[in-house]
């Protein structure tokens, strides 16, 4: 008999309907049986693509003899992290405060009825092995322990609601003459000390591919000129870019890599990485013109649209690790193989550049793709001109991307999350942008219809769809970088549709999220259910911090349509973080642009003309633009307008330029060469008109 997770939503719930687990979902009954039952809360959190929540899930949770002893001893609950970030967040917030490390999925945490967590880990092998002790071992003392020491019980758990209540004490806010630029240096030169010069990223082993900090590193280059900045960013965009990180063949990457050299990935696809390294590798292009960051974007847009878009137009969360019960299946080649797929003189460029001539580089027995050698020195070694070996090679792609499609699949997470199509809306758009393609462009708006016909009702966002039902109050992510996403949109193609959801979205953060009297915004809305905590994360983590997009969106859109509200709370939320980020500013990249934007506005250039001159203007100036600049062309069937935009249109049938800093613009300019050298200028220049 399935158990209550088949009627859920998410993938990764129904993948356990069938364990002989009594599983409920997290909600007001499993949290009254606990109460009632005086039983502890085993809370089992993950996600459908996490390799090691299906080991977890094989070993444990599909053994009834296991499952027996969690129905016995425990109210057992199971939660997706992406539908229920909220929980997730805290749970793993008390991970780190039991262990003093980083927490990670499967999360495996034991609750008192009152949520409060007494012991965790995260993944626990059914026997004893890998230092780590065995599942059942743990069930029965955990069991024990509540049973027989309620006491010792009680006190820990006043003392981890006291961690918990200082973690929400940021101190006192930062006045406005307080705020300055030190940050910003300061978590540059801990970027420089942590670098890998070699091979590329931040630390060791694991890595992942820190997008936000990458940004960082593009914007102080464009700001101030650092070179160092840019070599990090572009090193560490590179070697991505020819490890196993990236796939070579259907294009999109992996979410972290094993090794430091980028080498082997755990395997799943994830939408949130995907939308943003979208972005970063059009600016990376735009800063340096390297054809092959070109291709990285054209590969990962094209995969996002075949693979990852639903016929509705919302985009799917992510693709496994595992196929067939092994991780990486799906992508892993032998040399033969691969040579009985291919002809001799292909074979011979393919072999080397992707290291098929070398030993096994996953699990001893399998080869995992990866540039091995450039095509520059394949084709010297073999004596071929470079041309020839890149047909060869796209020949030798386009043969086993044929043949892996006939392969049996990884699974498909379908459930579309708010926050994270907006990351791929947002990074769609700034991609379409930077190289002119419409096609990348209506894929982004046909999520952004979805988005707004079927989770937002014109007053509030939902957080999940899936099989025709949309639930779940949305957080701060989903409304932050939608905002955000929509800024990106407007500043590639205005549309005032996209602006009216905008500054609705915007006013719901106010409303629904502010924290009036310190400043910044809760990750829940004010009336979501109430949970033992409610965090205000400031730090960047696989994704950007929703404080720091909300207010870097909300200064933008203040800025964008003269609304002083909206740069007045992003203001809050910089010197709401402000003394954190100068004790500590590591994690804070999303923070640190909103820092420098409140201390100097951004730029705004207005564009009016007609459609397709705008749209060659655009194009045109998306490659040259300093970051702290925004460009948007409003059509003269525009109306509404806030008085930022209100300009007027080229009377001669081209495009007048308007060049703004603050309240203060410029006299029109009508010559595109003339406005790029403007906005090639130092910030200033503005200063009459």
């Amino acid at each position: 008999m399935p158990n209550r997770l088949a009627k859920e939503t998410s993938p990764y719930l129904q993948q356990h309907a069938d364990n002989p687990v009594d599983w409920h979902p997290w909600g007001d009954e499993a949290l009254r049986l606990a109460r009632e039952r005086d039983l502890p809360i085993l809370l089992s959190v993950g996600y459908s693509a996490c390799h090691w929540c299906h080991v977890m899930a094989h070993e444990s949770f599909e053994d009834p003899a296991v499952a027996a002893v969690m129905n016995r001893h425990f109210v057992n609950v199971k939660v997706d992290r992406e539908e229920r970030p909220d929980i997730d967040q805290i749970y793993q917030t008390a991970h780190q405060l039991f262990n003093q490390r980083a927490g990670g999925w499967p999360l495996t945490m034991f609750l008192t009825p009152d949520q409060t967590p007494f012991f965790g880990g995260t993944y626990f092998p059914k026997t004893a092995r890998y230092g780590l002790p065995g599942f059942v071992d743990i069930l029965e003392r955990v069991a024990a322990f509540y049973r027989e020491r309620r006491g010792d019980v009680a006190q820990q758990n006043q003392a981890v609601l006291a961690a918990f209540s200082r973690l929400g004490d940021a101190g006192a806010p930062a006045h406005r003459g307080e705020l300055d630029d030190a940050p910003l240096a300061t978590a540059l030169d801990l970027l420089k000390s942590s670098y890998d010069a070699r091979d590329g990223g931040f630390g060791g082993a694991p890595k992942f591919p820190h997008a936000t900090d990458l940004a960082f590193c593009l914007r102080r280059h464009d700001v101030t000129g650092d070179r160092d900045a840019l070599a990090m960013a572009v090193t560490t965009l590179e070697k991505m870019a020819e490890g196993g990180l990236y796939d070579h063949l259907g294009g999109g990457f992996c979410r972290y890599s094993t090794d430091a050299q980028w080498t082997i990935p755990h395997f799943e696809k994830m939408l949130y990485d995907n939308g943003p390294l979208l972005g970063l590798y059009a600016d990376g292009y735009a800063a340096t013109g390297n054809a092959r960051f070109a291709a990285v974007v054209e590969e990962t847009a094209s995969w996002l649209m075949r693979d990852m878009q639903s016929p509705q137009g919302g985009y799917y969360s992510s693709l496994d690790a595992d196929s067939e019960g092994h991780e990486g299946k799906f992508y892993v080649w032998t040399p033969d193989g691969v040579r009985a797929l291919l002809g001799p003189g292909d074979w011979a460029v393919a072999a080397p550049h992707f290291g098929l001539d070398g030993p096994p580089n996953f699990e001893g027995q399998h080869w995992h793709l990866r540039v091995a050698v450039p095509l520059a020195d394949v084709a010297a070694r073999l004596g071929r001109s470079e041309a020839d070996c890149a047909a060869a090679l796209a020949r030798a792609r386009a043969a086993l991307l044929a043949a892996r499609e006939q392969r049996v699949w990884p699974g498909r997470d379908e459930k579309i999350l708010a926050s994270w199509n907006a990351l791929a809306i947002g990074g769609m758009a700034r991609a379409a942008r930077v190289f002119g393609r419409p096609e990348w462009l209506a894929s982004a708006r046909r999520a952004v219809a979805f988005l707004r016909t079927t989770l937002w009702d014109g007053e509030r966002l939902l957080a999940t769809y899936k099989d025709g039902r949309a639930h779940l109050n949305a957080y701060l992510d989903d409304y932050a970088f939608l905002l955000d996403a929509l800024l990106e949109l407007m500043q590639t193609a205005f549309d005032p549709a996209d602006l009216e959801l905008a500054e609705a979205l915007a006013q719901a953060l106010l409303e629904r999220f502010e924290d009036r009297d310190r400043g910044g915004f809760f990750f829940t809305s004010h009336d979501h259910e109430r949970l033992i905590h409610r965090p205000k994360p400031g730090h960047d983590n696989a994704t950007p911090a929703g404080n720091g997009v909300a207010a870097f969106a909300l200064g933008r859109l203040g800025h964008l349509t003269g609304d002083a509200r909206f740069v007045a709370a992003a203001e809050r939320a910089v010197a709401a973080f402000h003394p954190a980020m100068r004790r500590s500013p590591g994690g804070y990249g999303m923070f640190l642009a909103v820092l420098e934007e409140v201390l100097a506005p951004p730029r705004i250039v207005v564009l009016r003309g007609a459609p397709d001159s705008l749209g060659s203007w655009i194009r045109r100036l998306a490659g040259k633009l300093r970051p702290d600049t925004l460009v948007v062309g409003v059509p003269p069937s525009a109306r509404g307008l806030a008085p930022v935009l209100d300009k007027p249109p080229s009377a001669a049938g081209g495009v007048n330029a308007y060049v703004c800093e603050g309240v203060t613009c410029l006299a029109p300019v009508a010559d595109l060469p003339t406005l790029e050298t403007l906005l090639a200028a130092r910030r200033g220049a503005v200063r009459t008109g």
